[in-house]
This record gives C-alpha cells, sequence and structure tokens, in this order.
C-alpha cells in the first residue's frame, strides 16, 4: 500500500504550481538586436531581452547576454571570447512575479578599417531561487520585438552589421 501512495505522493511534488508554465511557450521570452551602429551610438550592439516571471515568490529573474558573430568562411556562428562580449549574469527582478521584464546590454566594436562583423546576441535567461538557478532558457535574437528601448525607437532585428 505505501508504494502507491510513494508514486502519488512524487507526481504531486513534481507538478508545477499555477503561474509556472513552461517559459519557452511565453509570448514574453524573446531576444532581439535594439541598438546597431547607429548616429547616437556608433561601432555599438545593442541586444535586449524580455522574459516572463514564474509566478513564484521568492524567484529572482537573471538575464546574460553575449555576442556571436558570423564567421563566412565556415559558414558558423561563434561566441566572441574577447573581453567585454559577455554581460555576466544580471539580476532583472527580485521577484518573478512580474509578467515580464526586459533589459538590455550594449557592446561596442571597432571592426579593423574596412572589415565588417556581421553580429547577433545570444542572452541566456535564468529564475534563480537564492543561489540555485530552478529553470534556464537561452535563446538568439530575433526581429519583429517590441523593445521599450531600441535605437531608434522600436528597432528590432535578428542580426547587426558593425562596418569598420
Amino acid at each position: 500500500m505505501r508504494r502507491p501512495a510513494l508514486v502519488l505522493l512524487l507526481v504531486l511534488a513534481s507538478a508545477a504550481p499555477a503561474g509556472a508554465a513552461d517559459p519557452r511557450q511565453s509570448r514574453h521570452l524573446w531576444a532581439t538586436v535594439n541598438v546597431c551602429d547607429t548616429e547616437r551610438n556608433p561601432d555599438t550592439i545593442g541586444i535586449r531581452g524580455s522574459m516572463p516571471g514564474s509566478g513564484r515568490e521568492g524567484e529572482t529573474m537573471w538575464m546574460r547576454f553575449k555576442v556571436q558573430y558570423f564567421s563566412q568562411s565556415e559558414g558558423i556562428w561563434h561566441n566572441f571570447t574577447v573581453k567585454g562580449a559577455d554581460s555576466g549574469a544580471i539580476r532583472v527582478g527580485r521577484h518573478a512575479r512580474y509578467r515580464a521584464r526586459q533589459s538590455g546590454y550594449m557592446f561596442p566594436f571597432e571592426p579593423p578599417e574596412g572589415t565588417t562583423y556581421r553580429l547577433r546576441g545570444a542572452v541566456s535567461f535564468e529564475w534563480r531561487r537564492g543561489r540555485r538557478v530552478v529553470r534556464r532558457v537561452r535563446e538568439l535574437t530575433v526581429g519583429g520585438q517590441k523593445p521599450s528601448v531600441a535605437d531608434p525607437d522600436g528597432f528590432s532585428a535578428a542580426t547587426c552589421d558593425v562596418v569598420g
């Protein structure tokens, strides 16, 4: 008799509470390029992300922004490994009760004269309880989002070409 009760207890313990739906299904989860080598921000890429709250009290929301470049010769994307191409983890919400939180990071680049860097962003989203990560999702930048901050206003793209 104990075995079925134990199985039922394990199933109930692993069930997600209301408001803790899979964040990958949320329209509030996205990453976009919101600044791309503009007059106000020359030789700069801005990456912005949006993440949904989990509805779980006591969780904090974190984002980490990384810049990637496209290797024309290899036909693949790579993470920049130079200092300054990774924001590190940034806390964007003290409580995960928000419907959604946006944050972003600006990365200056100075490509050599006559070269062009094709760039995009990779954003890692984390929901934490204390120091423990309870959920993690990674998104690449896409266009067509609605960033609350952009240059120019409303700008949203998947990639950015920074010209030297």
